[in-house]
């Protein structure tokens, strides 16, 4: 790929920046909390990219963005923080709560990788996160990779001297690729020889041809010291490491700048990646996306709710009308005509006219072509579609789609926009009015159940324990059984602790609780300690639990439990058809209805015109749904 786009997170001082630019890549956002490595970063970098800047997409915090309005890009890169997984830290892994939640970081990744869905990853992080806690950290990440979010993995464990730099350094390399299809073939690169030795960057014969790995802190130790890793015998004289020879033996050039103190510098160096060993692995990364790009195979292959927006989209062509629902999901006689079916990313609308013809109609340049639509869809394409769409799993090919994507003349693919609400548009009509570019979102019971709103680090609420010393909350934290949750909170209690709603993680979700109810945060809280704590997972029933003997929250007045079912009811339509957790709502609808698609395969809606039936039927079919204790 000569032409490609990647975001550079735990960016650090931009190891991986200048490897992918040095291929062709553009960075198209970058984050880095450390402020000096922020100045680093900045001093060699404002330059080459100052829209990263001048469009505030230098990001400090990674856990305050909004993963959906990153920019698109092609590549995720990320050296994530790897003390909590290092030899020579507290090897916490995924529990290290110290100052910003070092091992819960790389969750914040997979919240990325979810919402924008890029092309392919590339993590890099130390050696010894492949048998942390007898390698259940890094099945843990292999997991959420393949299985939740559908990317491929590859791993292996790289030596900076495996690329041509005389240093050993090894690392754990995890790369990865989206809608791989059948190849799954990639292979890291062969190693190279060095491309020069320490006596090359001491500028002296050196008793070493490989240096040791450049570490953070702990300098000074003596040569015969088997912790010493900055010492080295140069023409028979101990010469300690500094910025000069450490640049070299990272890759990085010459006029590399750091506008920080020494200390800080040699910080940042034994931080960073191995450019040369990184730029290797990055350029098979691209020659294996380039090669994904032109296999057919891949380009087809979707996954069940990919295909299920396509099949929902055929069927009003074929159908011609949507009729609505009771709470039920039954038909309660009443429907729409749809004359017009097209999404907010596709450039052309299929006008449906009487009988069985249809016109595809460009929306820029308005030119129109007739198709015959029981040539091209009919019930028995549709039934098998279904079918193979019940039947599949993971992503998969339905071929009978390309012929009609070929006779319609463009694809019906949503497209890479995630943040919106409307997967389908229509133009709508009936007896008593003609409504105009209808957004619709689509719900389907072809897979598992459809979600309402997705746990992320977006939805994440927070409570205080109270009456637990800070050990005995350490002990606490210690217990890994398949309901740690549950079994926590248990404890908290059965020590004479409390557990008091303190907050949303994010502001923006609590703005947008609070703009449906004041009082739904707290309302929210207490049925979130309900689902966890006795496994009500009805909404309508969990609500109940909390208006009879609700634990948490005892501000909130219970007694009224009409007015708790009015405060969700609305809450469940906002956050279907109107706010993301990760987007501050202005208060409007941006979708005017949903489409079910049911076990079946026949399809019901409901739309605002009937907005009693829409919240009954989410108020009586809501279950809260447990998301993973690892994320």
């Amino acid at each position: 790929m000569k032409e490609f786009k990647f975001i550079d997170l735990f960016a650090g001082i931009g190891g991986f920046h200048l490897a992918m630019e040095s291929l062709g890549g553009k960075c198209v956002f970058a984050s880095e909390m450390d402020l000096n490595a922020r100045k680093t970063y900045t001093a060699n970098f404002l330059n080459k990219s100052p829209k990263l800047f001048e469009n505030e997409l230098f990001n400090e915090d990674i856990r305050t963005i909004i993963p959906e309005e990153i920019p698109d890009f092609d590549v995720l890169c990320a050296g994530f923080p790897c003390q909590p997984f290092s030899q020579a830290g507290y090897k916490r892994g995924f529990d290290d709560n110290h100052k910003s939640e070092r091992g819960n970081l790389f969750f914040n990744i997979v919240d990325i990788l979810e919402a924008k869905k890029p092309k392919a990853f590339f993590l890099e992080n130390v050696r010894g996160i492949v048998k942390h806690d007898n390698g259940k950290t890094f099945k843990v990440i292999r997991d959420i990779l393949e299985n939740e979010l559908g990317y491929s993995f590859y791993f292996k464990v790289v030596k900076a001297a495996d690329y041509g730099l005389p240093q050993l350094r090894p690392r754990a390399y995890m790369i990865g690729f989206r809608n791989e299809g059948i190849l799954r073939n990639f292979e890291f690169p062969l190693e190279k020889p060095l491309k020069f030795n320490m006596s090359d960057v001491w500028e002296g014969e050196c008793s070493r041809e490989i240096g040791f790995t450049i570490r953070v802190g702990g300098r000074g130790s003596n040569i015969n010291d088997r912790r010493n890793w900055d010492a080295y015998l140069v023409d028979g004289e101990i010469k300690k490491l500094s910025v000069k020879e450490a640049k070299k033996m990272q890759g990085f050039p010459l006029d590399f700048e750091f506008p920080v103190a020494k200390t800080q510098a040699m910080k940042q160096l034994g931080n960073s990646v191995a450019i040369d060993a990184v730029e290797a692995c990055a350029k098979k990364l691209l020659d294996y996306m380039s090669a994904l790009k032109c296999n057919e195979v891949n380009m087809s292959t979707k996954n069940k709710g990919e295909w299920t927006e396509l099949l929902s989209f055929i069927k009003l062509v074929n159908d011609g009308r949507i009729d609505l629902a009771n709470k039920d999901l039954k038909k309660n006689g009443h429907y729409f005509n749809v004359t017009k079916v097209t999404t907010k990313n596709i450039n052309y609308e299929c006008l449906l006219e009487s009988g069985n013809e249809g016109i595809i109609k460009s929306k820029t340049t308005g030119e129109e072509k007739t198709i015959n639509k029981d040539n091209v869809i009919n019930n028995i394409v549709i039934s098998n579609i279904t079918n193979k769409i019940i039947e599949g799993s993971r992503t998969f090919e339905i071929k009978e789609f390309d012929l009609i994507e070929n006779s319609f003349g463009f694809s019906m693919v949503k497209g890479g926009n995630s943040n919106q609400k409307s997967d389908i548009v229509l133009d709508l009509e009936n007896d008593n009015s003609t409504l105009l570019n209808e957004g619709f979102g689509i719900k389907s019971y072809l897979g598992s159940k459809p979600t309402l709103l997705n746990a992320s680090g977006n939805t994440n609420f927070i409570y205080e324990a109270e009456g637990i010393s800070p050990e005995k909350m350490d002990e606490i934290n210690k217990i890994s059984t398949r309901t740690k949750l549950v079994d926590r909170i248990n404890a908290i209690y059965s020590h004479g602790g409390n557990l008091k709603f303190y907050k949303t993680e994010k502001d923006i979700l609590d703005f947008n609780l609070k703009a449906v109810d004041s009082a739904m945060p707290e309302i929210i809280s207490a049925m979130l300690y309900e689902f966890f704590v006795n496994r009500t997972n009805s909404v309508k029933q969990n609500l109940l639990n909390i208006h009879n003997n609700g634990h948490l929250n005892q501000s909130i007045a219970y007694g009224d439990l009409q007015a708790l079912e009015i405060k969700v009811k609305n809450l469940l339509v906002s956050s279907l058809l109107g706010f993301f957790p990760s987007k501050r709502w202005n208060g409007e609808f941006e979708s005017n209805g949903t489409i079910v698609v049911k076990e079946d395969g026949e399809q019901v809606g409901f739309h605002i015109v009937d907005l009693t039936s829409l919240k009954e039927y989410l108020f009586e079919n809501i279950r809260f749904d447990t998301p993973s204790t690892s994320r």
